[in-house]
């Protein structure tokens, strides 16, 4: 029988460094397959459909949420965001390893539908003060926004010890040290 692929999640609130850091493990793990979520936000910038999310719209994202097909979904600063049950099935079970970038919300389903085989490594940046800057330094949000993923962040930070792993980006270069071991360490037990 072929082992079973291993389920390792990301998640971090917004501003944390996250997606520069995912990055690296993709270009480094290439065993990780990306897991591909759906989403009803809008397009950004160098974003390609199917790449980096499925975009679907409003009613499409419910009708396929109604008839069960996503492992987790939730809403997220007004939008939908959900994982194909079919997607992680089939990948996971021919043995592949699949990345995960999630929030919260998706995290905590994720652990409920698969328990101690999915592990959560919590990305936490180094305080809320320094979150803030990085967010406004974007450029990509307006105050108001900011000002909801720094609340969001606040609660979501509480969390950390909720998870099987926690890294704390103050410097990106020890944190994608400190992530790729906890991967590197996943992927060979």
């Amino acid at each position: 029988m072929n082992k079973k692929g291993n389920i390792i999640i990301i998640v971090a609130p917004s501003g944390t460094g996250k997606s520069t850091l995912i990055k690296s493990l993709k270009e480094d793990f290439r065993e990780l397959h990306w897991s591909v979520s759906f989403t009803t936000r809008p397009m950004r910038e160098g974003e390609l459909d199917g790449k980096h999310y499925f975009f679907i719209s409003r009613d499409e994202f419910i009708k396929k949420k109604d008839q069960g097909a996503y492992i987790e979904w939730a809403e997220v600063h007004g939008n939908f965001y959900g994982t194909s049950k079919g997607f992680v099935e089939t990948k996971v079970n021919h043995g592949f390893s699949l990345l995960f970038d999630l929030d919260i919300q998706g995290a905590d389903n994720m652990k409920a539908e698969f328990g101690d085989d999915a592990k959560c490594i919590f990305i936490v940046p180094p305080s809320i003060e320094e979150l803030e800057k990085r967010l406004r330094g974007r450029g990509t949000d307006s105050d108001e926004v900011i000002k909801l993923r720094l609340e969001n962040a606040t609660k979501e930070i509480k969390r950390k010890d909720d998870y099987d792993f926690f890294v704390v980006n103050e410097d990106i270069d020890t944190a994608y040290k400190d992530l790729a071991g906890i991967v590197k360490g996943l992927l060979e037990a």
